[in-house]
This record gives C-alpha cells, structure tokens and sequence, in this order.
C-alpha cells in the first residue's frame, strides 16, 4: 500500500499528517480552521485518500502559515507514498460545477512543479478563512510533490462554492492520476524512465 507520514515542525506551525493514497476516504483533520477543515475533508472523501492531519499554527495572527505549512507536508506526503511513480497514470483532468460555480483542474505528476491559476473570489473571507490562502496552499503542495497543476474557473459567485469546486476536482483529478494503469504497471509514465 502507498502509505506515508510527514510532519514540520517551527515557530509558527506543529503538523503531523499520514495519507494513504489506496484507501477509502477516512479522515480525522484539525487545523485551527473549520473551514480549511470542511475542504480537506471533501479532498479525502473525493479523492478516497485516507487522511490524517494535526495542525497547531499560530492562528492569533491568522491562517497563512497553517494552509501553506499543511500544503508542504501534504506535498511531501504524496511525494514518498508514490515513490518511484512507476505504473501511474500520471495525467488527469476534472471538471467540476458546485451549483453555480464551475471549475477546471488539470494535472501532471511530472516531477516539475508548475501552478498556475484563474480563480478570483467576491469575498477575501469564508468564515475565518482567507480567500488568498487557497493558492499559498495549492503552491506549496505543488513544490513540494513535484506536481504541475492548472486551475480554471469558468463560473462562480459565492466564494466557498467556488473553492469546494477546485477542491472537489484536485481531489478527483489526483485519484485518477495517482492510480496504477494495468497495461503499465512496471513502466515509469515518462520517456525520459524517471519522474
């Protein structure tokens, strides 16, 4: 089984998170933030990751260094559960409408971190979440499991449909691509025999 834990530890963050990319949706996630919450439990449940995710940040002053913190060690996470990469599908795309918002997602674990985005949200807040973060986190999580990520927002006017859209589709867009193709189970997805 692809099974993997990171933690970091500084100032301003103490995470411990575990993944297990084969599994059914179980997850037990506590950031600080119920709203950060809400999305990464949708990841999990989306995606059929198993998730666990402890956070203590420094959310007197507010939630910027938690979303990009657990954005590092779940990059990480994903990083050392796929290990050699060998037999993934590699590529996935998503598109993904949450009532009236619509988004796009596109993916290749390539080993080369790309993010790229064109979401804009009418509110700088849900609940207690800034708005701004959802791309600190998606960046970090990019470096740090060596993923190229393209997001697209075709619609939306309510900020918290428009980020469960995104997360909704990277979640199923990740299932997809981390799953083991039969036909080339022992081949590494890559001409150059790396990724």
């Amino acid at each position: 089984m692809r099974i993997a834990k990171a933690e970091r530890k500084t100032k301003e963050t103490d995470i411990q998170l575990g993944i297990n990319l084969d599994g059914t949706g179980v997850h037990d996630i506590d950031t600080g933030c119920g709203f950060f919450d809400h999305m990464l439990q949708l990841f999990a449940i989306h995606g059929r990751f198993d998730l666990a995710v402890k956070c203590k940040g420094d959310t007197e002053v507010d939630f910027h260094h938690s979303a990009e913190d657990i954005g590092i060690v779940l990059g990480t996470a994903f990083f050392d559960a796929l290990g050699d990469k060998k037999g993934i599908k590699r590529y996935a795309s998503r598109s993904i409408p949450m009532d009236e918002a619509w988004v796009d997602i596109s993916l290749d674990i390539s080993g080369r971190s790309y993010f790229a985005h064109d979401f804009h949200f009418p509110t700088e807040k849900v609940g207690e979440f800034d708005t701004e973060l959802v791309a600190e986190f998606l960046m970090a999580f990019c470096r740090n499991m060596g993923l190229t990520l393209h997001v697209r927002q075709n619609r939306g006017d309510n900020s918290h449909h428009i980020i469960e859209a995104v997360f909704k589709g990277l979640s199923r867009a990740l299932a997809e691509a981390v799953s083991i193709d039969s036909n080339r189970a022992n081949e590494i997805p890559s001409s150059k025999g790396v990724l």
